[in-house]
């Protein structure tokens, strides 16, 4: 639709200006310093930053339902800026002009309900986020693309010549990364560093097809990290980890899409979602208590956050049910399927425990869970849901796991709604799946395959044809028998019968 076609109401709000004051506050010790720059940890404490807009009353001026009114009329329009997770432009990063935004299909990804096979199996309803839907296949589209244009404003605002993004990263933040910076050639060039050995040949492929600098590093994820925060800290660079706070903005965009998905009616919903570096459970945090604080939506949700035994220390930390008495401690991972949340020592952890304490008292109640699956679980329920029509990566298996064990625990109850994060495409993580039906887990994954979740191909080569046409060109003959003798086969093992 045209400008001028839209209700006059609602009109002068669809093209938002730039506005607001956002700054960089640090969360250990306060302290505040301006966006002009690229800044991760505090100069003064290393705390790391949120980016809190001062001038978020404004925001309250317009009243929660003409907010919805925008939103749902801004849908319309055939904007690209505003076709993304810009379409929350107001919430995301209002300072940026609507010519910097980057906009490569990010966002607004389906969400698709559960069969009821599956939601018998679950004994509620529910529902997939299919965040693998998202350019480079990933959830993380949705923060490379705020950090990104935020990137590319900095460089027209202060005329920087071409800058060097970096990032650690289990497999979907380097392809994530790589993606939008090659958009942007020849003002961002790309490096990732990646633990040797333990990315998906897909994964390892994406990075790599988009011209990135690829970095192997012997240890884990949380090595890597080091590595970059210490680049970070002594060299010129565009940090690309969710430490860096633009990535957080982007990834709300989740919260505000299952939002304006029900309606922006979340009484009953309950959000699951996998916590690994603690990135997205922030976000999601933060973006529902943004829309929640200017009356767009007028309950929180639950939100339960997932974690595997082999790489625990949120689930860990909030054992401890008095505040007071826990203690944050990182642990060593083990080898987990669902790669992208191996993480043991979270960068986010200082957001969550402030988030969270804030959303439990906003809320009147504890809302936030974490609960800690198998990695048997991760798999079993990985292949489960996409033997039933869906196409989610171990992350994903690890999301319903969670919803599961959250049920059984009653966190979640039977009349409530879930919505589940696949993080990205099942094709991603196809290697675990292979692993899977092939038995060929290592012992220290402790996954078992059950013999009714495996599936491989087999090879219909019947004894009584006497050529195939891998061998030679078959006579007409030949070939009406290989097609006869193969069909029998095929028909017998279906149990199959004649017309």
């Amino acid at each position: 639709m045209k400008l001028k076609e839209f209700p006059e109401s609602v009109r002068p709000y669809l093209l938002p200006n730039p506005a607001g004051n956002l700054v960089y506050r640090c969360l250990q010790c306060g302290a505040e310093y301006p966006i002009d720059e690229f800044l991760y940890t505090c100069p003064r404490c290393k705390g790391i930053f949120m980016l809190p807009d001062k001038d978020f009353s404004r925001l309250k001026q317009i009243s929660g339902p003409t907010w919805r009114q925008i939103f749902d009329y801004r849908k319309m329009l055939n904007i690209p800026a505003l076709k993304g997770i810009f379409l929350f432009h107001e919430f995301i990063a209002p300072i940026i002009p609507l010519e910097d935004i980057i906009y490569l299909g990010e966002g607004h990804t389906p969400i698709v309900e559960a069969n009821s096979y599956l939601q018998e199996l679950a004994e509620c309803r529910f529902y997939y986020k299919n965040d693998g839907l998202n350019p480079s296949a990933s959830f993380k589209d949705r923060g490379m693309a705020c950090a990104l244009s935020y990137a590319n404003y900095l460089v027209h605002k202060k005329g920087l010549k071409e800058i060097l993004a970096v990032c650690a990263s289990t497999g979907d933040t380097s392809a994530s990364a790589a993606l939008y910076a090659s958009y942007l050639r020849g003002r961002v060039k790309s490096a990732v560093l990646l633990p040797r050995g333990k990315v998906t040949a897909q994964q390892l492929a994406q990075p790599l097809g988009h011209g990135s600098l690829v970095f192997e590093i012997p240890g884990v994820f949380d090595d890597c990290m080091k590595v970059v925060e210490y680049l970070a800290d002594n060299y010129n660079v565009l940090l690309l980890n969710s430490k860096n706070p633009w990535r957080i903005r982007g990834q709300e965009s989740y919260s505000y899409e299952i939002a304006q998905a029900f309606d922006y009616k979340l009484e009953n919903k309950v959000i699951v979602v996998p916590i690994g570096n603690a990135g997205n459970i922030t976000a999601i945090m933060n973006g529902f208590l943004n829309f929640y604080k200017v009356g767009i939506i007028e309950s929180l949700p639950k939100i339960v956050g997932v974690q595997s035994v082999h790489a625990n220390p949120v689930y860990l930390y909030y054992l401890e049910s008095d505040p007071k008495k826990r203690k944050w401690q990182p642990v060593r991972v083990r080898p987990s399927c669902a790669q992208a949340a191996m993480i043991g020592n979270p960068v986010s952890m200082p957001r969550v425990i402030q988030l969270v304490e804030e959303y439990n008292q906003l809320a009147g109640a504890k809302r936030i869970f974490v609960v800690e699956v198998t990695e048997q679980e991760i798999m079993d329920y990985m292949l489960i849901a996409n033997r039933n029509g869906h196409i989610v990566c171990t992350q994903g298996g690890e999301s319903l796991a969670g919803l599961i064990k959250a049920r059984q625990k009653g966190i979640v109850d039977s009349n409530e709604e879930a919505i589940l994060d696949s993080t990205a495409h099942m094709l991603k993580f196809i290697s675990f799946q292979q692993m899977y039906f092939e038995d060929k887990f290592p012992p220290e994954y402790e996954v078992i395959p059950r013999k009714e979740l495996k599936n491989l191909p087999q090879l219909v080569r019947p004894s009584n044809v006497t050529h195939f046409p891998d061998e030679k060109r078959l006579s007409s003959e030949e070939f009406k028998d290989f097609v006869e003798k193969t069909a029998k086969v095929i028909a017998d093992t279906l149990d199959l019968r004649k017309k």
